[in-house]
């Protein structure tokens, strides 16, 4: 039985998976061999695994913190959304279902003995596995057959750091709040608590950290100061493009229309950091800019729903417009498959069957089908010559005079698609953009200056040292460690001893 330690939130977005990232960090960098772990995730943000299968994003991140190579053990149960009221389950990274909310609620009882089989195979490789809860345990009305959160950590026996957001407000509310509406026996399992993104002099709250080791009867195992370059690192929540509209500022403009159903949008992480780039997120009830130089299509979980939902919104006038002027178009996997003359799914595995007309700027059609691809790849980007290190992760087949003009070369087999003009392309490949010499290539073609793009992977693994190193000054992990290790038969007789 290895360490083992629980961050649960005191709500959603109160930066659990950027303090598991951290931790796992700063624990591999002290020489530990850790693993993040999570029950149970909801997005649709996922990355495929070295065993073939698919995970939480957030979760591959943490892996990637720990220097080991992510699996499906990781992220035992992920739910990707496909409607409001109900999504695809994925059971160590593969298709299981498609539930309804109160069809998952009834039956998620039931998973737990999976969940603890993948937690169990974690711990037999690891000396510290870190896990991460999902939205609060203060939600009680989803307390009865929890597998993500106190229903989880007392499965496993394992104890539990409360993390609260102070920039929210209400931190000290929030933390209390908590410890009072769970019951006694979920509140024995919280060992700590942590308070979190503090902007200013963390001294300022030295007060409400002893009203809240009062109130609450538990140790604070730090005050950890908002850290700015956290927006380099991949978001796991698609909230995060609700309200973000340019990211940068640069002489290429990229227009993304905010997809209901986005998915994978880690994808224009390596374009938002490019010095070259404004990277323009349109929210709904926005034009796309008629002055974008590329106008990119981003994945979608549903895609015949997102293609309803672009036209709703007035895009396909504006992308069909935008191609008419001359403009440059990109699809990405979802968004590839709509810029098709048309699109297919006959057995609904991506919601109601049926079929829909696409926007007609490739000569191909899609049929979805029920078998996932899923593969990373190493490739080749057939205009440019330039190497890509992506990956696939599709239900669906596309077919058309354009796909002989592909965009990619995978071990000899063409993927995707380029039109007769060669402006409007499309591809199956996530994750392309972080290959540098592609994006360096791609983006000069739209006008980029720069000599030489960014190193993107080696950024992401920079902001995680610096991060790991901001949680080892502002934390108290060896208070974490000793917490986490006394889960283990061994420390415990030596504490009774």
């Amino acid at each position: 039985m290895s360490a083992a330690l629980m961050i649960q939130g005191t709500g959603s977005d109160v930066g659990k998976s950027l303090i598991v990232s951290g931790l796992a960090r700063a624990f591999t960098a002290r020489g530990l061999t850790v693993r993040p772990f999570k029950p149970q995730n909801m997005s649709n943000n996922a990355a495929v695994t070295s065993d073939g299968g698919e995970i939480g994003r957030a979760q591959a991140l943490q892996a990637r913190a720990c220097n080991t190579a992510p699996t499906t053990h990781m992220n035992p149960v992920l739910l990707k959304p496909e409607t409001d009221t109900g999504a695809q389950i994925i059971v160590r990274g593969k298709r299981h279902a498609t539930m309804k909310a109160r069809e998952w609620m009834d039956k998620r009882a039931g998973f737990m003995s999976a969940v603890l089989e993948s937690f169990e195979h974690l711990e037999r490789e690891a000396d510290l596995v870190l896990i991460e809860g999902a939205g609060s345990p203060a939600e009680i009305n989803l307390r009865e057959g929890d597998i993500a959160n106190m229903g989880f950590a007392h499965a496993a026996d394992v104890p539990v750091l409360l993390v609260g957001d102070i920039h929210r407000g209400g931190v000290i509310a929030s933390i209390v709040g908590t410890f009072e509406v769970i019951s006694r026996e979920d509140a024995d399992r919280i060992a700590a608590f942590l308070v979190n993104n503090f902007h200013g002099d963390t001294s300022l709250f030295e007060e409400g950290v002893r009203t809240l080791v009062e109130r609450t009867g538990r140790p604070c195992a730090g005050v950890i100061p908002h850290f700015a370059d956290a927006s380099k690192l991949p978001a796991e929540d698609a909230v995060v493009l609700d309200h973000v509209k340019s990211r940068t500022s640069g002489k290429i403009m990229i227009a993304v229309p905010r997809l209901s159903r986005i998915a994978n949008f880690d994808d224009l992480d390596p374009l938002a950091h490019s010095p070259d780039v404004t990277l323009n997120i349109v929210q709904p009830g926005h034009p796309l800019p008629m002055d974008a130089d590329l106008i990119l299509l981003p994945g979608s979980k549903s895609t015949l729903a997102d293609l309803a939902y672009l036209r709703g919104q007035g895009w396909d006038i504006d992308i069909l417009a935008h191609a008419r002027r001359g403009g440059r178009v990109l699809g990405l996997c979802g968004g590839y498959q709509m810029l098709g003359r048309a699109l297919h799914d006959p057995d609904g595995v991506e919601g109601t069957p049926g079929s829909a007309e696409g926007l007609g700027l490739l000569d191909m059609e899609t049929t979805l089908n029920g078998d996932k691809t899923l593969a990373n790849v190493n490739a080749l980007h057939v205009p440019s010559g330039e190497k890509l290190i992506g990956y696939e992760i599709h239900l669906g087949q596309s077919d058309g005079p354009d796909c002989a003009r592909p965009f990619a070369e995978i071990s000899g087999r063409k993927d995707g698609a380029i039109s007769a003009n060669g402006l409007v392309e499309g591809t199956y490949l996530h994750g392309v953009f972080s290959s540098d010499g592609f994006r360096g290539a791609y983006l000069a073609q739209l006008g980029a200056t720069a000599t030489q793009p960014h190193a993107h992977d080696a950024m992401v693994d920079a902001t995680l040292d610096t991060l790991g190193a901001h949680l080892e000054s502002h934390c108290d992990l060896d208070l974490l460690y000793d917490i986490a290790k006394s889960r283990t038969p061994a420390h415990r007789q030596k504490a009774v001893s």
